[in-house]
């Protein structure tokens, strides 16, 4: 259950979620913890670890459209928009009619263009 993580990422107390996600690792291995856990990170702007659980994600779960659009998020703050085109192309095909984590990176990215 991560009813609480998903409350303290809202209240945006990354800090708190991280340590809560951290522990969840050594004990579940399932791609929301690990999605979660690099956007956590990635808000505290670890960069590099976030990167490392988003891949991870996406390891056991290819699919995964939340980590898709964080990566693609991740890629946008750290000016890499070719690497967040490419999980767009992703979500694209996975939500053909359109879902929430693709039209939040097809936001990020209008607007990353813009500048």
């Amino acid at each position: 259950d991560l009813t609480a993580v998903r409350a303290d990422i809202k209240a945006k107390n990354s800090t708190a979620a991280r340590d809560a996600l951290l522990k969840l690792t050594a004990t579940h291995e399932h791609a929301d913890i690990y999605s979660l856990l690099g956007f956590s990170l990635r808000k505290l702007g670890d960069y590099g670890q976030a990167l490392t659980w988003y891949k991870k994600a996406l390891d056991y779960d290819p699919f995964h459209r939340g980590a898709h659009e964080y990566l693609g998020e991740l890629y946008i703050e750290t000016g890499q928009l070719p690497k967040a085109e490419e999980h767009l192309a992703m979500l694209v095909k996975l939500c053909p009619n359109g879902c929430e984590e693709r039209e939040d990176l097809e936001r990020e990215l209008a607007a990353a263009r813009k500048k």
